[in-house]
């Protein structure tokens, strides 16, 4: 004989409830009934039954769930009110009642009011009120979770911007992430916040700089007059910060890419970086300011900004001149460089092949190797440069003999000559130089 409902609720089988009400919702009634019985343990577990099948439960239930709220056991309460938000957005009713439970004394059941008026997701001047008071609670939790549910609720919240703000000063590093991730939910209209996370720019804690940034890309182009005005800022952290949301708001005008390119010549290494990494983010339109810094620049950042002209990729064909002529400089960083990305820029042009092909001469090892392998990445124009690949195959240094295996691997000429060269480095004395050749092989005649 199958046990009753009253017995599975009462020793918590919260599983086999689930599974009656899953074969006959009209248990759902039967459970709501027993919220009322004198059993704690009956009337906890059907609290939670009817949270765990959510909206299933129907106003009924949330009518009788609310009349828990000020239930002598705390427990019970606090169950009442975790219950209702998982109902969600049927217990919007309830907001009034749920934001009286802010003042309850039990800091659990504070964490649950915030929670799940989060979870509601209503913006109703009690629960934004009730969030309000929640942001300066005494529990670190409770004012976390306010923030969570604040972005939960999203645009609707833009009237607690101001308490958001003060709560990216919160002592805790949770709750300053959580009040910017907050605010970046409620995106573009957390403009009247701006100069507030300008000023937050400079937090020590990387997580709530990261959300500030997103901030700014969700409000979109009125951040950029503010992030413009701070690059000249004393602390590297705000300029580095200011110079990556620049970036992200993918505005390619005149003035930001100008502005951008100034600091690619900050004093401090990380600020000229993400200024390298922004200016490759808004692509072909920045290529002509990267080229006129890295003209005067001193080795190490020329370095950095040819990387990002490489990274923009086939956009960025306007440094193809350029990054050849840094094929003929002293510098052997620069060399190598400048091969590596022209790979990345020069498709199916016959200036990088035949600068490239130059290139498989150079002096030092590290350059013909970059050259080798650019070769495998510009098109079947590169065909032209088999014979180049060939006689890279006996270059004395493994890497070179590597990187031109897996060129001509990546061009897929198919002749006898081709093949009786990378059989020759099946054997060779480096294990990854075999390997490169023996897939070089297979990807030149598996469709034979």
């Amino acid at each position: 004989m199958s046990a009753s409902l009253e017995q599975l609720l009462r020793d918590a089988r919260i599983d086999l409830v689930l599974a009656r009400i899953e074969k006959d919702s009209s248990v759902i009634e039967e459970v709501i009934k027993n919220i009322d019985s004198e059993i704690r343990s009956i009337r906890f577990n059907s609290l939670f039954v009817l949270g765990e099948i959510a909206e299933k439960s129907g106003e009924n239930a949330v009518k009788k769930i609310s009349e828990y709220l000020d239930d002598d056991d705390w427990s019970i309460r606090r169950e009442a009110v975790r219950s209702l938000g998982k109902i969600g957005k049927i217990s919007l009713t309830t907001i009034p009642q749920l934001t009286k439970c802010c003042d309850d004394d039990e800091d659990s059941i504070r964490l649950a009011v915030v929670t799940s008026l989060g979870k509601i997701g209503i913006a109703t001047n009690e629960s934004l009120n009730a969030l309000k008071m929640a942001l300066s609670d005494k529990f670190e939790k409770v004012r976390i979770e306010a923030a969570n549910s604040l972005g939960l609720i999203g645009p609707e919240a833009y009237k607690l911007i101001p308490d958001l703000m003060k709560s990216i000063s919160d002592p805790s590093w949770a709750v300053r992430t959580s009040s910017a991730r907050a605010m970046s939910s409620i995106g573009k209209d957390s403009v009247k916040a701006i100069p507030t996370l300008i000023n937050a720019l400079d937090d020590k804690d990387w997580r709530v700089r990261y959300h500030i940034v997103n901030t700014f890309k969700q409000i979109g182009e009125a951040s950029a007059p503010y992030l413009l005005n701070i690059l000249n800022h004393s602390n590297r952290l705000v300029r580095k910060e200011a110079v990556e949301a620049l970036g992200e708001l993918g505005l390619k005008t005149p003035n930001i890419i100008d502005n951008l390119s100034l600091m690619l010549k900050d004093p401090k290494e990380e600020v000229r970086g993400k200024a390298a990494n922004s200016l490759r983010s808004l692509g072909k339109e920045a290529v002509p300011a990267l080229i006129n810094v890295a003209k005067v620049a001193n080795t190490k950042m020329k370095v950095v900004i040819i990387s990002a002209i490489g990274g923009i990729g086939l956009e960025a064909n306007e440094a193809i001149p350029y990054l050849i002529s840094l094929l003929a400089v002293n510098k052997k960083s620069i060399r190598v460089v400048a091969a590596r990305n022209l790979g990345a820029i020069g498709k199916d042009s016959e200036e990088v092949l035949k600068a490239l092909e130059e290139a498989l001469n150079d002096g030092k090892y590290i350059v013909r190797r970059e050259a080798a392998l650019s070769l495998g990445k510009i098109g079947s124009i590169a065909e032209k440069a088999v014979p180049s690949l060939l006689k890279a195959l006996e270059d004395k240094k493994p890497d070179v003999r590597w990187r031109a295996s897996e060129a001509l691997g990546k061009i897929r000429v198919n002749n006898p000559e081709i093949i009786t060269a990378l059989k020759n480095l099946i054997h060779d004395e480096c294990d990854y130089v075999c390997e490169s050749a023996d897939f070089a092989i297979d990807n030149i005649t598996e469709n034979i």
